[in-house]
């Protein structure tokens, strides 16, 4: 199960990247038409990331509800209980990670959205001034 949270690893920092690169200052304007037509064409793709994350929540889920329970103290050894604990702080480690990949994901579609309007805008304005 590793590499599944090493992929998502990669793709939120992927997609952290890219809002990085969306909000780029106005003055590069050439620059910042291509990027968003980039990130337009991934913005389908990245979508898998949310089924992705529903998987990885519900192994979250099941580790939960199948973890051995140390009921009394002398049920558990020291050993066992250490490596609960450890099982329990990389869940919640993974929880944060799935959160940050759908609020990356969420960000970069909305972000992408108000550039494109931006852009439409703008377009549309010149248009106007042009023709007047």
């Amino acid at each position: 199960m590793a590499l599944e949270w090493v992929i998502l690893s990669y793709v939120t920092a992927a997609e952290a990247t890219m809002v990085l690169l969306l909000t780029l200052p106005p003055g590069l304007n050439p620059l910042r038409k291509g990027v968003i037509s980039v990130i337009r064409n991934l913005l389908r793709p990245f979508l898998s990331v949310l089924p992705f994350c529903l998987f990885l929540v519900l192994d979250i889920y099941w580790k939960y509800e199948t973890r051995p329970r140390c009921n009394s103290p002398d049920s558990c050894t020291p050993t066992e209980l250490v490596r609960h604990q450890k099982s329990v702080l990389k869940s919640q480690r993974n929880a944060l990670l799935i959160a940050a990949a759908v609020m990356f994901y969420w960000l970069l579609f909305a972000v992408t959205r108000l550039a494109v309007e931006e852009e439409q805008l703008t377009e549309r304005v010149q248009r106007l001034k042009n023709s007047d």
